[in-house]
């Protein structure tokens, strides 16, 4: 990106359907200093013809630097195969350069409720190789690491959220942004602030997105209504 600050927009749990909210983002993303926009899973409500609604979107919006992440609402109805047609692989990474440095962007595909070990492997891999490398370093996965209430749909292993939560702290990972769980929640355990954004799908009272600045070579985060 020109310059040495930018900003990302990230959502949660689109879950097409209607995509009133999706367009929105999409033109704000396309303002001047948006870098682009991520949305943390559940891109589509799990109806077999959201991919289609989508594939309408991505080609009419055409949207510039959009990142998106596997969700347990895309695997509904094979929709396995519709993700990694449109996206490739659930598991990436992206860096953000500016002037003066370079940050890392890393996303997960929690999907199923965990990580797994091959991902896991590969995570530890790449903390290892790039960490040191990059100023700040955020972690977008889809099923939220805190819970307010109880809840069946999609829990983590406890025993594989303690090897992640030490392996973030061990390499300083400055933040962790999910969804899933449709409701705002921020909590900071040892160096890391994990955020679970609302929900940001139509007809949603409380919807909202994260507005993530670089500016100045400090992070700063808000929420904003579509």
């Amino acid at each position: 990106v020109p310059g040495t600050d930018y900003t990302l927009l990230i959502a949660g749990d689109t879950e097409i359907g209607g995509t009133a909210n999706l367009d929105t983002l999409i033109a704000r993303a396309k303002k001047p200093g948006i870098a682009g926009y991520v949305i943390a899973g559940d891109i589509t409500s799990g109806d077999p013809r959201g991919y289609d609604i989508l594939e309408h979107e991505l080609d009419t919006k055409n949207p510039d630097h959009a990142f998106y992440i596997l969700g347990n609402h895309d695997l509904f109805f094979n929709g396995w195969d519709d993700y990694y047609s449109y996206f490739g692989s659930s598991t990436y990474a992206f860096t953000v350069k500016t002037n003066d440095a370079s940050d890392l962007y890393i996303c997960l595909d929690s999907g199923n409720g965990t990580i797994g070990s091959i991902q896991l492997d590969w995570l530890s891999d790449l903390m290892a190789k790039e960490r040191k490398n990059h100023r700040f370093c955020i972690i977008f996965s889809h099923v939220n690491f805190f819970r307010e209430h109880h809840t069946f749909s999609a829990n983590p292993l406890v025993d594989e959220l303690h090897v992640l939560m030490d392996l973030f702290y061990r390499y300083s990972i400055d933040m962790v942004i999910t969804g899933h769980d449709h409701h705002r929640l921020e909590e900071f355990f040892g160096k890391t602030h994990y955020i679970t954004l609302d929900a940001f799908f139509d007809g949603f009272k409380q919807a909202s997105y994260l507005r993530l600045e670089i500016k100045n070579g400090k992070l700063i985060s808000s929420f904003e209504k579509p």
